[in-house]
């Protein structure tokens, strides 16, 4: 059974998240969104939140989960028995990143395959910071994230805007 690793931050999980996810879980058995617990970022939503913000926006794809994780990548990944990472490519910096990180896991996991998409043609500008900053300022967030992303955003938002 091909199983496979698609990691990230995912604060908040946009389309473009849920079209790379949909490509990856039809090119393996069993997908698994590793949720990165990143202390080095300072994300909007906690890890739980993330989530379970993800497990609502995949409940179309039968064979993919949801895990949180901390720690190296690779050692996730090998950890749920997969061979295989997935990771979203939009513009030429995607690429330099994603190209250094390689490396530096091929050296600690050979065993472990790199598979980048590149995103689709709508998604090539949108991250998670473009969404975050676009909510804060009010804009319409339906075409860019999932509906209840868009209702958390919101919430989100609003409640720090009035806590400050």
């Amino acid at each position: 059974m091909l199983i496979g690793v698609y990691p990230g931050t995912f604060d908040p999980i946009t389309k473009g998240h849920l079209d790379i996810i949909g490509r990856a879980s039809a090119l393996c058995q069993k997908l698994i969104i590793g949720v990165y617990e990143n202390s080095g970022k300072r994300p909007l939503f906690s890890v739980e939140d993330r989530v379970e913000l993800i497990r609502e926006a995949i409940v179309d794809f039968p064979n993919v989960q949801v895990k949180s994780f901390h720690g190296l990548v690779v050692n996730f990944v090998r950890s749920v028995g997969a061979s295989v990472m997935f990771r979203g490519l939009r513009a030429s910096s995607d690429f330099e990143r994603e190209f250094g990180m390689t490396l530096l896991n091929k050296k600690l996991a050979p065993d472990v395959e790199l598979v980048c998409l590149m995103a689709s043609s709508q998604y090539q500008f949108l991250s998670s910071t473009l969404i975050k900053e676009f909510a804060l300022l009010g804009g319409n967030l339906e075409d860019l994230v999932p509906a209840h992303v868009a209702d958390a955003l919101r919430g989100k938002v609003l409640t720090d805007f009035i806590r400050d």
